[in-house]
Protein backbone atom coordinates (compact mmCIF):
# COMPACT_ATOMS: atom_id res chain seq x y z
CA UNK A 1 0.00 0.00 0.00
CA UNK A 2 2.98 2.33 0.86
CA UNK A 3 4.77 1.26 -2.18
CA UNK A 4 1.22 1.94 -3.94
CA UNK A 5 0.92 5.79 -2.30
CA UNK A 6 4.73 6.41 -3.37
CA UNK A 7 4.05 5.50 -6.98
CA UNK A 8 0.64 7.69 -7.24
CA UNK A 9 2.28 11.13 -5.79
CA UNK A 10 5.03 10.13 -7.83
CA UNK A 11 2.83 9.91 -10.69
CA UNK A 12 0.76 13.12 -9.70
CA UNK A 13 4.18 15.22 -9.57
CA UNK A 14 5.31 14.12 -13.10
CA UNK A 15 1.76 14.88 -14.15
CA UNK A 16 1.61 18.49 -12.73
CA UNK A 17 5.44 19.10 -14.13
CA UNK A 18 4.28 18.19 -17.46
CA UNK A 19 1.87 20.54 -17.00
CA UNK A 20 3.08 23.22 -16.10
CA UNK A 21 5.36 22.99 -18.89
CA UNK A 22 2.57 22.77 -21.36
CA UNK A 23 1.50 26.18 -19.62
CA UNK A 24 4.44 27.76 -20.35
CA UNK A 25 4.20 31.09 -22.24
CA UNK A 26 5.29 31.12 -25.65
CA UNK A 27 8.02 34.35 -25.82
CA UNK A 28 8.12 36.80 -28.79
CA UNK A 29 10.28 39.77 -29.21
CA UNK A 30 9.72 42.40 -31.07
CA UNK A 31 12.62 44.95 -32.27
CA UNK A 32 11.51 48.45 -33.49
CA UNK A 33 13.19 50.66 -35.47
CA UNK A 34 14.16 53.28 -32.71
CA UNK A 35 13.09 53.60 -28.85
CA UNK A 36 12.16 56.20 -26.70
CA UNK A 37 10.13 58.24 -29.35
CA UNK A 38 6.15 58.62 -28.83
CA UNK A 39 4.77 56.10 -31.56
CA UNK A 40 6.96 53.33 -30.58
CA UNK A 41 6.20 53.91 -26.77
CA UNK A 42 2.63 53.30 -27.92
CA UNK A 43 3.52 50.56 -29.81
CA UNK A 44 5.27 48.82 -26.79
CA UNK A 45 2.09 49.49 -24.74
CA UNK A 46 0.15 47.47 -27.52
CA UNK A 47 2.60 44.50 -27.16
CA UNK A 48 2.29 44.26 -23.62
CA UNK A 49 -1.45 44.82 -23.09
CA UNK A 50 -2.10 41.76 -25.44
CA UNK A 51 0.16 39.66 -24.52
CA UNK A 52 -1.15 39.58 -21.21
CA UNK A 53 -4.53 39.10 -22.85
CA UNK A 54 -3.74 36.11 -24.43
CA UNK A 55 -0.96 34.62 -22.09
CA UNK A 56 2.29 35.28 -24.05
CA UNK A 57 5.61 37.02 -22.91
CA UNK A 58 6.30 39.55 -25.02
CA UNK A 59 8.91 42.37 -24.92
CA UNK A 60 9.93 45.21 -26.98
CA UNK A 61 13.28 46.11 -28.23
CA UNK A 62 14.44 49.74 -29.50
CA UNK A 63 17.81 50.70 -30.64
CA UNK A 64 19.28 53.40 -29.27
CA UNK A 65 19.00 54.94 -33.22
CA UNK A 66 17.85 53.95 -36.27
CA UNK A 67 20.84 51.80 -37.31
CA UNK A 68 19.79 48.54 -39.27
CA UNK A 69 23.60 47.70 -37.47
CA UNK A 70 21.55 47.91 -34.07
CA UNK A 71 18.70 46.18 -34.97
CA UNK A 72 20.46 43.23 -36.59
CA UNK A 73 22.08 42.60 -32.94
CA UNK A 74 19.00 42.54 -31.51
CA UNK A 75 17.69 40.28 -33.35
CA UNK A 76 20.69 37.52 -33.01
CA UNK A 77 20.40 38.28 -29.11
CA UNK A 78 16.96 37.18 -29.28
CA UNK A 79 17.84 33.81 -31.71
CA UNK A 80 20.84 32.73 -28.95
CA UNK A 81 17.46 33.58 -26.17
CA UNK A 82 15.72 31.13 -28.47
CA UNK A 83 12.49 33.16 -28.44
CA UNK A 84 9.31 31.66 -30.40
CA UNK A 85 8.77 34.15 -32.51
CA UNK A 86 10.40 37.44 -33.55
CA UNK A 87 8.98 40.50 -34.80
CA UNK A 88 10.49 43.46 -36.65
CA UNK A 89 10.04 46.80 -38.01
CA UNK A 90 12.61 47.21 -40.23
CA UNK A 91 15.05 49.99 -40.93
CA UNK A 92 16.91 48.46 -43.84
CA UNK A 93 15.29 44.99 -44.98
CA UNK A 94 18.12 44.32 -46.73
CA UNK A 95 20.21 44.26 -44.30
CA UNK A 96 18.31 42.04 -42.22
CA UNK A 97 17.48 39.28 -44.86
CA UNK A 98 20.55 37.57 -43.79
CA UNK A 99 20.05 36.97 -39.43
CA UNK A 100 15.61 36.78 -40.01
CA UNK A 101 16.66 33.81 -42.45
CA UNK A 102 18.86 32.45 -39.54
CA UNK A 103 16.14 32.78 -37.10
CA UNK A 104 13.61 30.70 -39.40
CA UNK A 105 16.24 28.29 -39.84
CA UNK A 106 16.55 27.98 -36.26
CA UNK A 107 12.83 27.08 -36.33
CA UNK A 108 11.46 30.82 -34.55
CA UNK A 109 8.83 32.33 -36.71
CA UNK A 110 9.03 35.52 -37.86
CA UNK A 111 6.57 38.70 -38.40
CA UNK A 112 7.40 42.23 -39.74
CA UNK A 113 5.84 45.20 -39.69
CA UNK A 114 6.47 48.03 -42.46
CA UNK A 115 8.07 44.95 -44.19
CA UNK A 116 6.45 44.74 -47.27
CA UNK A 117 9.51 43.77 -49.08
CA UNK A 118 11.05 41.01 -46.85
CA UNK A 119 11.83 37.57 -47.79
CA UNK A 120 12.46 36.02 -44.40
CA UNK A 121 8.99 36.67 -42.84
CA UNK A 122 6.26 33.89 -41.84
CA UNK A 123 4.24 37.12 -42.56
CA UNK A 124 4.29 41.02 -43.25
CA UNK A 125 1.06 43.17 -41.85
CA UNK A 126 0.13 46.57 -42.99
CA UNK A 127 -2.75 49.09 -41.65
CA UNK A 128 -2.14 51.56 -44.65
CA UNK A 129 -1.73 50.25 -48.22
CA UNK A 130 1.69 51.81 -49.35
CA UNK A 131 0.15 53.53 -52.51
CA UNK A 132 -3.22 55.32 -50.81
CA UNK A 133 -0.76 56.29 -48.17
CA UNK A 134 1.21 57.90 -50.26
CA UNK A 135 -1.39 59.40 -52.21
CA UNK A 136 -3.75 60.82 -49.86
CA UNK A 137 -0.75 62.41 -48.13
CA UNK A 138 0.11 64.28 -51.85
CA UNK A 139 -3.79 64.87 -52.45
CA UNK A 140 -4.13 66.59 -48.70
CA UNK A 141 -1.23 68.66 -49.81
CA UNK A 142 -2.21 69.65 -52.93
CA UNK A 143 -5.29 71.02 -51.51
CA UNK A 144 -3.63 72.81 -48.68
CA UNK A 145 -1.10 74.83 -50.79
CA UNK A 146 -3.86 75.67 -53.40
CA UNK A 147 -1.69 76.71 -56.86
CA UNK A 148 1.96 76.57 -57.78
CA UNK A 149 4.55 75.68 -55.63
CA UNK A 150 7.46 73.29 -54.45
CA UNK A 151 6.96 70.62 -51.53
CA UNK A 152 10.37 68.67 -49.90
CA UNK A 153 9.69 64.48 -48.80
CA UNK A 154 11.55 63.35 -45.79
CA UNK A 155 11.74 60.01 -45.02
CA UNK A 156 12.83 57.89 -42.20
CA UNK A 157 16.17 57.10 -44.01
CA UNK A 158 16.83 56.47 -47.80
CA UNK A 159 17.11 52.60 -46.68
CA UNK A 160 13.74 52.19 -45.05
CA UNK A 161 11.72 50.91 -47.33
CA UNK A 162 8.04 51.35 -46.60
CA UNK A 163 8.42 55.48 -46.02
CA UNK A 164 10.48 55.21 -49.23
CA UNK A 165 7.33 53.46 -51.25
CA UNK A 166 5.12 56.23 -49.77
CA UNK A 167 7.61 58.80 -50.79
CA UNK A 168 7.26 56.97 -54.21
CA UNK A 169 3.55 57.21 -54.74
CA UNK A 170 3.12 60.33 -53.06
CA UNK A 171 6.06 61.83 -55.76
CA UNK A 172 4.40 60.23 -58.91
CA UNK A 173 0.84 61.00 -57.78
CA UNK A 174 1.53 64.64 -57.76
CA UNK A 175 3.84 64.85 -60.71
CA UNK A 176 0.60 63.39 -62.70
CA UNK A 177 -2.24 65.61 -60.76
CA UNK A 178 -0.47 68.56 -60.12
CA UNK A 179 2.90 69.32 -61.99
CA UNK A 180 2.73 73.00 -60.87
CA UNK A 181 3.79 71.88 -57.39
CA UNK A 182 7.63 70.81 -57.99
CA UNK A 183 9.63 68.54 -56.00
CA UNK A 184 12.51 69.79 -54.37
CA UNK A 185 15.42 67.67 -54.48
CA UNK A 186 14.58 63.87 -54.23
CA UNK A 187 14.13 63.01 -50.76
CA UNK A 188 15.86 63.61 -47.35
CA UNK A 189 16.83 60.78 -44.49
CA UNK A 190 15.90 62.55 -41.62
CA UNK A 191 12.39 62.11 -40.13
CA UNK A 192 13.27 59.67 -37.39
CA UNK A 193 14.74 62.77 -35.78
CA UNK A 194 13.51 65.88 -34.56
CA UNK A 195 16.67 68.01 -34.62
CA UNK A 196 17.95 67.13 -38.18
CA UNK A 197 14.11 67.52 -39.82
CA UNK A 198 13.91 70.57 -38.35
CA UNK A 199 17.47 71.80 -39.37
CA UNK A 200 16.66 70.67 -43.16
CA UNK A 201 13.52 72.62 -42.99
CA UNK A 202 15.09 75.71 -42.04
CA UNK A 203 17.73 74.89 -44.87
CA UNK A 204 15.11 74.04 -47.34
CA UNK A 205 13.29 77.50 -46.72
CA UNK A 206 15.90 79.76 -46.95
CA UNK A 207 17.02 77.92 -50.37
CA UNK A 208 13.85 78.09 -51.44
CA UNK A 209 11.32 81.10 -51.32
CA UNK A 210 8.36 79.31 -53.32
CA UNK A 211 8.84 76.51 -51.01
CA UNK A 212 4.94 75.43 -50.14
CA UNK A 213 5.13 72.23 -47.90
CA UNK A 214 6.53 69.31 -46.60
CA UNK A 215 5.27 65.73 -46.53
CA UNK A 216 7.60 63.78 -43.72
CA UNK A 217 7.16 60.09 -43.42
CA UNK A 218 8.76 59.64 -39.61
CA UNK A 219 6.84 60.03 -37.12
CA UNK A 220 9.78 63.00 -36.01
CA UNK A 221 9.93 64.42 -39.27
CA UNK A 222 6.33 66.70 -39.00
CA UNK A 223 7.60 67.86 -35.84
CA UNK A 224 10.82 69.27 -36.65
CA UNK A 225 9.48 70.81 -39.58
CA UNK A 226 6.68 71.92 -37.55
CA UNK A 227 8.77 73.61 -35.31
CA UNK A 228 11.17 75.47 -38.35
CA UNK A 229 7.96 76.73 -39.61
CA UNK A 230 6.49 77.96 -35.81
CA UNK A 231 10.45 79.73 -35.97
CA UNK A 232 9.71 81.39 -39.46
CA UNK A 233 6.53 82.39 -38.62
CA UNK A 234 5.30 80.54 -41.94
CA UNK A 235 2.23 78.93 -40.29
CA UNK A 236 -0.67 78.95 -43.00
CA UNK A 237 1.89 79.56 -45.63
CA UNK A 238 4.03 76.77 -45.55
CA UNK A 239 1.78 73.67 -44.64
CA UNK A 240 3.70 70.12 -42.92
CA UNK A 241 1.67 66.67 -43.86
CA UNK A 242 2.60 63.13 -42.80
CA UNK A 243 2.31 60.72 -39.66
CA UNK A 244 3.10 61.79 -36.22
CA UNK A 245 2.06 60.36 -32.43
CA UNK A 246 -0.94 63.69 -31.92
CA UNK A 247 0.11 63.58 -28.26
CA UNK A 248 3.32 64.97 -29.39
CA UNK A 249 2.03 67.30 -32.16
CA UNK A 250 -1.63 68.81 -30.80
CA UNK A 251 0.15 72.02 -29.94
CA UNK A 252 1.50 72.68 -33.64
CA UNK A 253 -1.64 71.18 -34.87
CA UNK A 254 -3.98 73.47 -32.82
CA UNK A 255 -1.83 76.11 -33.63
CA UNK A 256 -2.39 75.68 -37.31
CA UNK A 257 1.36 74.96 -37.91
CA UNK A 258 0.59 71.45 -38.52
CA UNK A 259 -1.80 71.14 -41.35
CA UNK A 260 -2.28 67.22 -40.46
CA UNK A 261 -2.30 63.79 -42.04
CA UNK A 262 -3.20 60.19 -41.56
CA UNK A 263 -1.96 57.29 -39.34
CA UNK A 264 -2.83 54.23 -38.11
CA UNK A 265 -2.73 53.35 -33.78
CA UNK A 266 1.03 51.76 -33.29
CA UNK A 267 -0.38 50.43 -30.29
CA UNK A 268 -3.39 48.19 -32.56
CA UNK A 269 -0.13 47.80 -34.46
CA UNK A 270 1.82 46.32 -31.17
CA UNK A 271 -1.60 44.50 -30.23
CA UNK A 272 -1.75 42.53 -34.22
CA UNK A 273 2.41 41.85 -33.46
CA UNK A 274 1.40 39.58 -30.90
CA UNK A 275 -1.64 37.80 -32.41
CA UNK A 276 0.15 37.41 -35.25
CA UNK A 277 2.46 35.64 -33.53
CA UNK A 278 0.55 32.99 -31.20
CA UNK A 279 -1.33 32.54 -34.21
CA UNK A 280 1.85 31.02 -35.82
CA UNK A 281 3.09 29.13 -32.74
CA UNK A 282 -0.11 27.68 -32.39
CA UNK A 283 0.15 26.47 -36.23
CA UNK A 284 -3.16 28.26 -37.25
CA UNK A 285 -3.07 29.15 -40.91
CA UNK A 286 -3.97 32.18 -42.44
CA UNK A 287 -6.22 32.28 -44.80
CA UNK A 288 -8.71 34.34 -47.31
CA UNK A 289 -11.95 35.84 -45.75
CA UNK A 290 -10.55 35.06 -42.27
CA UNK A 291 -10.76 38.30 -39.59
CA UNK A 292 -7.50 39.07 -37.12
CA UNK A 293 -8.31 40.71 -34.49
CA UNK A 294 -6.61 44.62 -34.73
CA UNK A 295 -6.61 43.63 -38.79
CA UNK A 296 -10.29 42.56 -39.37
CA UNK A 297 -11.49 40.23 -42.12
CA UNK A 298 -8.16 40.23 -43.98
CA UNK A 299 -7.06 38.56 -47.79
CA UNK A 300 -3.45 37.92 -47.41
CA UNK A 301 -1.33 37.72 -50.44
CA UNK A 302 0.21 34.12 -49.91
CA UNK A 303 3.09 34.56 -52.48
CA UNK A 304 4.49 37.48 -51.01
CA UNK A 305 3.39 36.72 -47.30
CA UNK A 306 1.74 39.94 -47.05
CA UNK A 307 -1.53 40.86 -45.19
CA UNK A 308 -2.59 44.77 -46.12
CA UNK A 309 -5.39 46.19 -44.65
CA UNK A 310 -6.56 50.09 -44.71
CA UNK A 311 -7.12 51.30 -41.06
CA UNK A 312 -5.97 54.68 -41.66
CA UNK A 313 -6.55 57.47 -38.98
CA UNK A 314 -6.79 61.23 -40.03
CA UNK A 315 -5.33 63.70 -37.55
CA UNK A 316 -6.18 67.22 -38.05
CA UNK A 317 -7.75 70.30 -35.51
CA UNK A 318 -11.07 67.99 -35.47
CA UNK A 319 -9.51 65.01 -34.65
CA UNK A 320 -6.47 65.31 -32.62
CA UNK A 321 -7.50 66.09 -28.91
CA UNK A 322 -9.45 62.96 -29.03
CA UNK A 323 -6.30 60.48 -30.82
CA UNK A 324 -4.09 62.40 -27.95
CA UNK A 325 -6.30 61.32 -25.24
CA UNK A 326 -5.96 57.90 -26.41
CA UNK A 327 -2.00 57.95 -25.35
CA UNK A 328 -1.24 58.15 -29.42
Amino acid sequence: MERMLKWVTLAAIATGLASAAGAQNSTMGVVVKIGGIPWFNAMEVGIEERAAEIGMDAEMIGPTSADPALQVRAIEDLIAKGVDVIGVVPNDETALEPVLKKAMDAGIKVVAHEGPGLQNVDWNFELASVDGFGEAHAQLLAEKIGGPGKFAVFVGSLTVPLHNAWADAAIAWMAENHPEIELVGERYGVAENVDDSRTTALDLIAANPDLKGFLAFGSQGPIGAGRAIEERRLAGKVHVLGPFSPGQGQKLVKAGILSGGYMWNPAEAGRVFVTMGKLLVDGVDIVDGMEIEGLGVVSPDAANRDIITDNLLEINADTVDELAAKGL
